[in-house]
Parts: structure tokens; sequence; C-alpha cells
């Protein structure tokens, strides 16, 4: 007959730390680029129908909207949609070089690129600034598991060195890397337009749905 006088002081305890989990929290507001700021290059950045619309600007050079707050181990997820002639990708734990606000961002990045007719390496990670691929070079295999034209799903969890990637809900990239992770244990998040070639584009890139998770 004491069991259940055991229980209740001991489900109110695993109630009240369930209530310290964090949640999910969305990055934009669907209305303005509060809590963003651009890195970088001059590609345009703008609100258009709910979405955080990236256009090509000729002559620069990769250019990033960043959060202004930073992030260590997280769970992100967002939508996108891109040109299929443009090459684009979400920085995670990014940094400015010598921590100047105008310095290089650099650091791990996941790619978003349309799969065309033999596939593309959307999904996989690769260093920006700081040495190329971070997927492991076998692994470097082109798929079609993003769908050209459409909005795309992806769910990336950072956590210590290990990063994991979904796109539409297939698992694409599970790496660990503690040389990386040793020198950007943490940054900030950052939507990459990347530049072009002359006499191309202007190309677009549109995300929504973005929301983070601290771990």
């Amino acid at each position: 007959m004491k069991l259940p006088l055991l229980l209740t002081p001991l489900a109110t305890l695993l109630l009240a730390g369930s209530s310290f989990a964090a949640e999910a929290v969305s990055l934009f507001d669907g209305k303005t680029l509060d809590g963003w700021k651009q890195n970088n290059g001059t590609a345009k950045y703008e609100v258009v129908d709910g979405t955080i619309v990236g256009t090509t600007a000729e002559g620069s050079p990769n250019s990033f909207l960043s959060t202004e707050k930073l992030y260590g181990d997280f769970e992100l997820e967002f939508d996108v949609k891109v040109d299929d002639k443009l090459n684009s990708g979400v920085m995670l734990r990014a940094q400015n070089k010598d921590g100047k606000p105008d310095g290089r961002v650099n650091g791990p990045q996941v790619e978003i690129e349309a799969s065309g007719e033999k596939g593309a390496e959307a999904g996989y990670v690769y260093g920006e600034a700081i040495g190329g691929w971070m997927t492991q070079k076998e692994k470097l295999v082109p798929h079609k598991k993003f769908k050209d034209g459409e909005w795309n799903h992806y769910k990336i969890i950072a956590k210590g060195p290990r990063i994991q990637v979904w796109i539409n809900g297939e698992a694409i990239e599970d790496l660990t890397d503690e040389k990386v992770h040793g020198t950007h244990p943490k940054g900030f998040i950052s939507l990459q337009v990347h530049s072009i070639k002359k006499g191309t584009g202007p190309y677009k890139v549109a995300f929504k749905s973005i929301t983070i998770k601290e771990l």
C-alpha cells in the first residue's frame, strides 16, 4: 500500500525535470530579418512571402546571412528551395577569421545543391575556408535525395564533434571530426549564397520554417 506514495514524488520530480528540457524555437519570424546580420559578400537577402530569399550578385564573393546568437550543440531544421544552377549551404558553428566582424566566414557547411541528371552532394559537409570536404572522400557519392524545384526539408544534429544530416527524412551524413570541433565548438548559423561566374545569374535560394533546439 506504500508503493503509490513512493511513486507520486518520483513522478513529480520527473515531470519537473522535463520542464527544463530545451524546446525548438524559430530563428525567423516570417516578416523581418531581426536577429540576423550579413557577412562578407553583397548578395541580396530579403523577406518574400514568409521566406528568406537570397539572390546572387555578380562579382560578389560568397555571402552569408548569419544569426547574431552563437550556438554549440543543437538540432536545426529548415525547408529550402534553390535554383538549379546555384550552390548554397548552411554554416554550423561558423566564425569570422581572426574574430573580426568582416573576417572570412569559416567552419562546417552542410551543402545545398540541386540534384540534376547525375545527382549531387546535397547534405554532405564541407569545411568552408578550413580545408575542404569534411565528408570522407569515399562517401562523396552523388545522389538524388534533393528534389529539384521543390521545397526540401533538412534536419541537422550537431552534438560535440558529431554532425548528422537528413534530407526529406533520409539519412545523408553522419560524421565525427574532433579536430574541427576543437577549433569550432560554438559559432553562428549562416545561410550561404554562393558566388557566381561572370555573365551568369541572378539565381535565388529560399529558406523557411527555420527552427533550432539547443541540446
